[in-house]
């Protein structure tokens, strides 16, 4: 016979267990897609924060290269798989998806959020029919970064607004081959998020176009063959070998490693190639406009790595819980006492470019924030388009076609083809797409 106290011991003990085991099944689990960069990585260690706050939701990450991602979660939102609850999109998915219904919308989120803080170019391009539907996570133009050091040792100024044909002066007078550094690194590998995402915004400066107020595909264009002879002229003659294995991350590290005298990119790379804790050039670092070509255009884009809430997750409330705190100020702040100000999301929120704390941390600013809100979507080109987005065009066709073509213009940057056999063939493949896509629309 157990004794009585030894009875009520074993029943308090089992009873402890028990709420124990019931407390870890009611756990929500948020299933979160998002790339792979740093700021990223960043938030994924810090949620330890947000878990901390909330023990009821588990967080389980999925992150993957930018092509992957897109391609994974494309997949799940069209299918309404309901494998991702939170999702890592951008300025040109989240309108295109709010129309077809595949996401939350974010306008309950509580007062304290101050969605009127937001950059306005960041909240337009995340809105649908005045309703937001992703909160960013961090917003970025492109810009022009490049070694100082190297531009001293050649006899070089960098303009405040530098010319194309400048850039390519430049990137030949401090290319050293002998000692691994190249004048210039520019995303060579396939993607419409990649290397057209970079030509587009380059095109755009060029006077060129994808499609005119027809509709007609425009890639046999001069505008068209000026700009990609430049970007193949550029990256064959002085860039990195394999340059079509290069996009973000791949240039990120060469630049970090003093292997690009030249780099025009997104801004979000400001803060890692200025830490000395991470990059082996970072006194050394320049910053000025994104190139040119005397038109009236920039090469400048406009993106928001933003999160959203799919509409198939079964977990709608944990996850915009989740997402308001990744993108609040309660979230920089966090970031800003572990890791400094210069870490901080940039180009989301008009309070942190009155921050004395960020602007003495950040130099870099000012260029960051001038670089996008020069950007504009809505005219992006120098003649009349009958679309919007400046690195790419807000349809919902053009993420097949944009990856088709950044496969013909690697082949060129590989030496395959030429770039007019790659020009040709992709006019033909827009062509077909749209055609396709008018014929669907006319059914």
């Amino acid at each position: 016979m157990i004794p009585i106290y030894k009875s009520v011991l074993f029943s308090s003990i089992g009873l402890a267990l028990s709420c124990a085991s019931s407390l870890a099944q009611a756990k929500t689990t948020v299933t979160i897609a998002t790339v792979n960069n740093s700021d990223m990585k960043r938030m994924q260690i810090l949620s330890e924060s947000f878990t901390a706050t909330n023990p009821d939701i588990k967080l389980n990450w999925v992150t993957l290269d930018e092509n992957t991602l897109r391609q994974r979660v494309t997949t799940d939102i069209a299918t309404k798989g309901g494998q991702f609850d939170v999702l890592t999109i951008g300025t040109y998915e989240v309108p295109l998806w709010a129309k077809q219904n595949w996401l939350v919308s974010l306008d309950s989120l509580p007062e304290s959020y101050n969605t009127g803080d937001i950059l306005p170019a960041i909240r337009e391009g995340l809105s649908f029919d005045g309703k937001l539907y992703a909160a960013p996570f961090y917003g970025e133009s492109s810009f022009t970064m490049y070694r100082k050091d190297l531009f001293e040792q050649a006899q070089l100024e960098m303009p405040s607004a530098p010319t194309w044909a400048f850039i390519k002066k430049a990137a030949a007078a401090i290319t050293d081959r002998s000692k691994d550094t190249y004048g210039i690194c520019l995303r060579g590998k396939a993607g419409w998020g990649e290397n057209i995402a970079l030509l587009t915004a380059m095109s755009n400066s060029y006077g060129a176009r994808w499609f005119d107020e027809n509709w007609k595909p425009q890639l046999d264009s001069e505008a068209w063959a000026s700009t990609v002879n430049d970007y193949l002229d550029l990256l064959t003659q002085y860039g990195p070998p394999d340059a079509t294995a290069n996009g973000y991350n791949e240039n990120l590290a060469l630049f970090k490693a003093g292997k690009c005298g030249i780099w025009v990119d997104s801004t979000a790379a400001a803060s890692t190639i200025t830490d000395d804790k991470q990059s082996s050039v970072a006194a050394n670092v320049g910053f000025a406009l994104a190139p040119d070509n005397g038109l009236g255009k920039r090469s400048n884009w406009l993106w928001s790595w933003a999160l959203a809430v799919s509409s198939s997750s079964k977990h709608e409330e944990a996850a915009k819980k989740f997402v308001a705190w990744a993108t609040s100020d309660v979230y920089t702040q966090l970031v800003a006492g572990k890791e400094g100000w210069a870490h901080v999301p940039p180009g989301t929120r008009n309070s942190l470019y009155r921050n004395p704390s960020y602007l003495a941390a950040a130099p870099f600013s000012p260029i960051i924030l001038a670089s996008i809100q020069a950007a504009d979507p809505n005219q992006p080109t120098v003649d009349k388009v009958p679309y919007t987005g400046i690195q790419f065009v807000a349809i919902p066709e053009f993420q097949s076609i944009g990856n088709a073509v950044g496969q013909r213009i690697a082949k060129a940057l590989d030496g395959d083809i030429t770039a007019d056999e790659a020009l040709a063939n992709a006019q033909w493949v827009t062509e077909k797409v749209i055609e396709r896509a008018r014929f669907i629309g006319e059914k």
